[in-house]
């Protein structure tokens, strides 16, 4: 004789264990998108400071050596227009 009850609780559990499983690969796949948009951003941002780092380092060099103040001149970085 088969047990009803069981097969039926065994269904339920068969079932949302299917369901936790298609929400936790959701989530995943939602993650992984976030991270690689993080990691390219990391890259930019350490060039970023980078340069602006060998700029600062720049200026306090030119304030013993005039010379170079010319050249930082043309790269210096522009200010936002303020209104």
């Amino acid at each position: 004789m088969k047990c009803e009850t069981t097969n039926t609780i065994l269904t339920y559990v068969l079932g949302v264990l299917a369901l936790l499983g298609v929400i936790f690969a959701l989530q995943i796949i939602f993650h992984t998108r976030e991270l690689r948009a993080l990691q390219m951003a990391i890259p930019q941002k350490t060039y970023m400071l980078t340069v602006q780092s060998l700029y600062n380092d720049a200026a306090e060099y030119g304030k013993t050596h005039p010379d170079i103040n010319r050249i930082l001149q043309s790269v210096q970085p522009q200010k936002p227009a303020t209104h």
